[in-house]
C-alpha cells in the first residue's frame, strides 16, 4: 500500500495527483451540465393540466437538489482497477474492455455522451471497494482511496490487491477519515463502511434486519446507509410505498438529518415515536410503575375487549319498508351476521361497514325470492335505510379511540370487567388515574397514553404501512411502542437498531427476539456488530467495565483505534470548578466537545460554564467553529457523539435513574460518547464496576 501525500504545487501536469485532479475537475463540470440540463428541460407543452405540470415541476426541482455539489463534500472517494471488464454485473455505463476504471462516489456522475465519470457507491460494480481483499480481491487488481481537505483532493493511497509482495495492511487515509474532528450534524460513513457494515447495507428489501452493536460500531449510519441504497435499488416500489427513520428524540433527529440529503435521497421522513402517536397533546407524565403497565404488550388485549364490548346482540329483528312492500330481517338472522363479523377478526371500523351491507345483502335474498330483480344499488340503498342505519348504531356503535382509552384510565370498573385474567388488581390501580379524565381535550396524557390511543386506532380502522422503517436506538421501546411502529411497516420491512447495554427505560428490552416479536417481524435476521470505529480502544475498555452488570454475556466491543492517553479520570474536591477547566483543556483540540452530566446537574454546571466564559449550546444546536461545546442532559446523549467528552460525577448519572442497573446503563451511554478522548471528573466514589473495587 502506498500513501501518497499531496505536493505543495503539483508541477508535474502528468503525475497521478494532477490526473485525478484533473478528473474531478472534469467530474464537477459534468455534474453541473446534468444539473443544467434538468433546469432547462421546458414541461410546457408536454403536460395535459396544471396539476400534472406542477407534480412535474416538484419532481424537477427535486433532481436538481438532488444533484447539487456540495463544495465541502467530495464528488468520489475511491476509485477501482479490474483487471477484466465486470460486464453484464455493471449497473451502469454500458460495455467495455479489460482494465476497465471506475470512480466511486456519493453519486453518479455521466459525461455529454452519457459516460460514467463516477459510479454510484450503491451500484454493483461499487460493491468490490467494500469487500474486496487480498483473501479476494474480486478481480479488482487497484483499490485507490482520496483523501481531501476542504473539498480539495490532496492525497490518495493504493491497494494492489493481486500484488503477491505486497501484503494487506490497514489504510491510513480511512484512519484518518474515521477520526477526522466532528463538528456539525453527522456526516455520512460512504467512504468508509466496512465488509461486515456493506452485508447489513446491501441486504434485500423484502426482509427485515436487527443490528445489535455496541458503542462505535456504526450501527446508526448502517442503517441510514442501508435506507440510502434500498432507495436506488428500488426507488419506484418505495416512491409507492414511503420511507421512514425514527430516532429517540428531535436532538437526535436533528443530529442526522443531513446524512441522507448527503448522499442524494431527500424524501425520507424522519420521526420520534411520540410524533407517529400524537392523536392527543402530552401533557401529563407516568410514574415508573404505570409506565411498566401501559407499556405491558397486555394492554393491547385489553383494549382488544373493551372496544368488542361496545358490540351489543339485537334485541329485535329489522323492517325494511320500500315503497309499498315491508320487508323483514329476523333477529336470530342479524345475531348470525354480527356473530359472522365478530368471528372474522375484522377492525371494529371495517365490521361496522359491512353490517349495513349484509343485512341489506338479507332483504336482497328475499326481494329475489318474492320475483324482484334487484341489483347493487338497491343493496346500497337498503344499507342507507333509515330503519338499517338505526339497527346498526345499537349494534355496532362508532367508538372513538381515545375516549374509550379515557374511559379505561378513569372508570374503575370498566378496566375491571376488561383487564380480569389480563392485569392483576395491583396492575390495574397503577393505570387508573387519580383523578378522573373529565374529557379527550382536558385530559392529562402521558406519553404512554398516546401509545395507548394508537393502538386503539388500529383496532378501529388499519394504521397505513410504509415500504421500509428504519427505528434506531429500538432497545428504549417498550412492547406497545414496537406494536405501534410494527403498524407501519405490517406490509413492509424493517431495520432495527440497538444496543441491549444501553436500554435506559423501565421496560429496556431484554432480547431481540422479544422485541421483533412484539414488532411483528419474529423472522427478522439478527446481525451483531462487534467492531468499533468510533471510540478509542482506551474508553470502550473502561466503560465495558460495567458490562457484566449490564449486559451479562454481551460481547465487549473491540475497538481497532488506539489512542494513548484518550482516557483520563481526575478526583477533584469540586466539580463545579474543575468541569469547567477541563472543558477549557479540551476546547484546546480541534473538534466538538460534549459536556455530559446528571439532567439535575446542568444548571449549575451551566452557570460555571457562564462565569468561566465559556459559550456553550444545548443538544440539537449546531456547533460552529466560535462555539464548539456542548452541554448535555445525560437523559440526551443516547445516540449523539462528540471529538473529546467530559463526563461530570459519574455517581450522579447512576443516582439520578430509578434503579442501579437502569443508572449503570445510562452511565454506560454517558462514557462512550467520545471520539477522540474522555475526561471523567468525580469528587464522590465512582461506582464499584468502574473502580475496581
Amino acid at each position: 500500500m502506498n500513501a501518497v501525500p499531496v505536493p505543495g504545487l503539483a508541477r508535474e501536469p502528468e503525475s497521478p495527483l494532477a490526473r485525478e485532479r484533473a478528473h474531478l475537475t472534469a467530474s464537477r463540470s459534468a455534474l453541473r451540465a446534468m444539473r443544467e440540463d434538468v433546469a432547462s428541460l421546458d414541461i410546457r407543452d408536454v403536460t395535459a393540466n396544471w396539476v400534472n405540470a406542477a407534480v412535474l415541476q416538484s419532481q424537477i426541482d427535486d433532481r436538481i437538489k438532488a444533484l447539487a455539489d456540495l463544495a465541502h463534500t467530495p464528488l468520489f472517494f475511491g476509485r477501482l482497477d479490474f483487471l477484466h471488464a465486470p460486464g453484464a454485473e455493471r449497473a451502469e455505463g454500458g460495455e467495455g474492455g479489460e482494465g476497465e476504471r471506475f470512480y466511486i462516489g456519493r453519486r453518479h456522475v455521466h459525461d455529454a455522451d452519457g459516460d460514467p465519470m463516477v459510479i454510484d457507491w450503491r451500484a454493483p460494480v461499487s460493491q468490490p471497494f467494500y469487500r474486496a481483499s487480498k483473501k479476494d480481491p474480486q478481480d479488482v487488481g487497484l483499490r485507490r482511496r482520496f483523501g481531501y481537505t476542504a473539498g480539495e483532493l490532496t492525497a490518495y493511497e493504493d491497494e494492489h490487491l493481486t500484488d503477491p509482495g505486497e501484503a494487506e495492511q490497514v489504510s491510513k487515509l480511512l484512519q484518518q477519515e474515521i477520526e477526522r474532528p466532528r463538528v456539525g450534524p453527522m456526516r455520512d460513513i460512504v467512504a468508509t463502511i466496512q465488509p461486515e457494515q456493506d452485508e447489513i447495507v446491501r441486504g434485500g428489501l423484502t426482509g427485515s434486519v436487527c443490528v445489535q452493536g455496541g458503542p462505535g460500531t456504526g450501527k446508526t449510519a448502517v442503517g441510514l446507509h442501508r435506507v440510502a441504497y434500498l432507495l436506488y435499488a428500488h426507488r419506484e416500489r418505495l416512491a409507492r410505498t414511503g420511507t421512514l427513520v425514527i430516532g429517540p428524540n428531535r436532538s437526535f433527529l436533528h443530529y442526522i438529518e443531513q446524512v441522507l440529503p448527503a448522499l442524494g435521497e431527500l424524501e425520507v421522513r424522519q420521526a420520534t415515536v411520540a410524533d407517529l402517536v400524537a392523536h392527543v397533546e402530552v401533557r401529563g407524565t407516568d410514574d415508573p410503575a404505570a409506565a411498566l403497565v401501559k407499556g405491558d404488550a397486555r394492554m393491547a388485549q385489553v383494549l382488544r375487549g373493551a372496544l368488542r364490548s361496545h358490540v351489543t346482540m339485537p334485541r329485535e329483528g329489522i323492517v325494511v319498508v320500500r315503497g309499498s312492500r315491508r320487508w323483514r330481517v329476523p333477529v336470530y338472522e342479524v345475531e348470525a351476521i354480527v356473530e359472522e363479523l365478530l368471528a372474522r377478526d375484522m377492525r371494529y371500523g371495517a365490521a361496522r361497514e359491512a353490517l349495513p351491507q349484509r343485512i341489506a345483502h338479507s332483504v336482497l335474498v328475499q326481494m329475489e325470492r318474492a320475483g324482484e330483480a334487484p341489483d347493487d344499488r338497491v343493496q346500497d340503498a337498503v344499507a342507507r335505510n333509515a330503519a338499517v342505519k338505526a339497527a346498526v348504531k345499537a349494534i355496532w356503535p362508532p367508538v372513538d379511540p381515545a375516549k374509550l382509552v379515557l374511559r379505561l384510565l378513569s372508570d374503575e370498573e370498566f378496566l375491571a370487567a376488561h383487564a380480569e385474567g389480563i392485569l392483576d388488581e395491583v396492575e390495574q390501580k397503577a393505570v387508573l388515574w387519580a383523578k378522573p379524565g373529565r374529557g379527550v381535550k382536558s385530559a392529562k396524557w402521558s406519553a404512554a397514553d398516546a401509545v395507548l390511543i394508537d393502538e386503539a386506532a388500529d383496532l378501529v380502522s388499519r394504521t397505513h404501512s410504509l415500504g421500509h422503517v428504519v427505528l434506531d436506538e429500538a432497545q428504549d421501546l417498550s412492547p406497545m411502542q414496537y406494536r405501534a411502529v410494527g403498524r407501519r411497516c405490517t406490509t413492509g420491512s424493517a431495520t432495527v437498531l440497538g444496543d441491549l447495554a444501553q436500554g435506559t427505560t423501565p421496560w429496556a428490552t431484554r432480547s431481540w427476539d422479544e422485541a421483533l416479536a412484539h414488532l411483528g417481524k419474529p423472522d427478522a435476521v439478527v446481525e451483531e456488530l462487534t467492531a468499533g470505529f468510533r471510540v478509542p480502544r482506551e474508553v470502550i475498555a473502561y466503560a465495558s467495565r460495567l458490562l457484566p452488570v449490564i449486559a451479562p454475556g454481551l460481547a465487549e466491543v473491540g475497538s481497532v483505534r488506539e489512542a494513548p492517553g484518550s482516557l483520563s479520570v481526575r478526583r477533584v474536591s469540586d466539580p463545579t470548578d474543575a468541569v469547567p477547566a477541563a472543558c477549557a483543556e479540551s476546547l484546546r483540540h480541534e473538534g466538538s466537545i460534549g459536556l455530559i452530566a446528571a439532567d439535575a446537574r446542568v444548571p449549575d454546571l451551566a452557570r460555571a460554564l457562564e462565569r468561566a466564559g465559556l459559550g456553550f449550546l444545548s443538544p440539537g444546536e449546531e456547533t460552529t467553529p466560535d462555539v464548539r461545546l456542548t452541554l448535555v442532559p445525560a437523559s440526551l446523549a443516547k445516540g449523539l457523539e462528540y471529538d473529546y467528552v467530559v463526563l461530570d460525577e459519574p455517581s450522579a448519572v447512576v443516582a439520578a435513574e430509578p434503579d442501579e442497573r437502569t443508572g449503570l446503563r445510562r452511565l454506560y451511554v454517558a462514557l462512550t460518547r467520545a471520539v477522540s478522548g474522555l475526561t471523567v471528573i468525580h469528587s464522590t466514589p465512582l461506582p464499584p464496576a468502574l473502580s475496581g473495587t
